[in-house]
């Protein structure tokens, strides 16, 4: 399948996702106006092959209801709770991003977009690798060494995006253990002739499910409180820090509580989050950020 051929199905979704009900001749009419029909007009039967390709790829129903004659998901809300956080969802967001933003080209200099590091380069040859459960020999240069490693060997399990960057997750082969590596970090990445199964006791999905980002270690999740000032709340309501957020609404603040390993990378997302947020616990949650903030404060106050 075609990358135009998968924008036009995720076209379709986001235009009834939008809109609601729509008629045959008011799809027809957006869609002739939209970049993506290349100027011809959408036929019935190849909207009903369109119907049916979003159905297998997205799980998403497109029904028809004929006492109005107009066309609409019809398991809207029950394609957003399972695809929340998924591939599928990451999928039909980014491809109708990518039908917004080619239908802003006369604007472009106006538009400004971030960077995914070493997508093109080495995201394919380790979803191949995963697909086929080959090891991946690769060359790693992390920023905390000077000296590049060669010729690690990985198992891959899994892939995680996280504040723009590409991670895979998995054994390294020469150590025996599961570890964490930077997409972009790695060069002269190939698949071996090596297979290798991934242990029925793993699961990917677990993996990272308490960490802040992509730090995993042998602790076990704290119970993690938060109070934040009232205008904090609604940055957090809108983008949450973890999966596993809640809320406790007062009427000056809000108590938001977490299951969550305390790892460096949470600890640096609290100190970004400055005097709007107070660790209410775990006290060793407290402790790590007051020194943390001593050391910061070292700085300024030695010089």
């Amino acid at each position: 399948m075609g990358a135009s051929l998968l924008l036009k199905y995720t076209w379709l979704v986001d235009l009834l996702k939008r809109s609601g009900r729509l008629t045959r001749e008011e799809i027809n009419r957006r869609w002739e106006n939209s970049t993506v029909s290349d100027g011809v007009p959408l036929k019935r039967r190849t909207f009903y092959n369109y119907r049916q390709a979003v159905a297998d790829l997205f799980g998403v129903e497109i029904a028809f209801d004929r006492s109005t004659d107009e066309y609409y998901i019809s398991n809207q809300a029950e394609a957003a709770a399972q695809g929340k956080g998924s591939v599928t969802d990451w999928l039909l967001n980014s491809a109708a991003m990518s039908g917004i933003l080619a239908d802003a080209r006369t604007i472009q200099e106006r538009i400004f977009l971030e960077q995914i590091p070493s997508v093109r380069q080495n995201l394919s040859p380790m979803i191949e690798a995963i697909k086929e459960s080959k090891v991946v020999r690769f060359t790693y240069r992390p920023f905390y060494r000077s000296i590049e490693t060669r010729g690690i060997e990985l198992e891959p399990y899994l892939l995680k995006l996280f504040r723009q960057r590409w991670y895979v997750a998995g054994r390294n082969v020469g150590e025996g253990k599961l570890k964490t590596y930077a997409l972009d970090r790695i060069a002269d990445a190939e698949l071996t002739s090596t297979t290798f199964e991934m242990p029925p006791t793993f699961d990917p999905k677990e993996y990272f499910k308490y960490s802040f980002g992509i730090v995993v270690d042998k602790q076990q999740p704290r119970r993690v409180t938060l109070k934040t000032t009232a205008r904090q709340a609604k940055y957090l309501r809108a983008l949450p820090l973890h999966e596993s957020q809640q809320e406790m609404i007062h009427d000056d603040f809000s108590i938001f509580t977490y299951e969550l390993l305390l790892t460096p990378d949470f600890l640096r997302e609290l100190m970004g989050l400055g005097p709007d947020i107070e660790v209410v616990g775990p006290p060793e949650l407290k402790t790590m950020l007051v020194e943390q903030l001593k050391a910061t404060l070292s700085h300024y106050e030695n010089g």
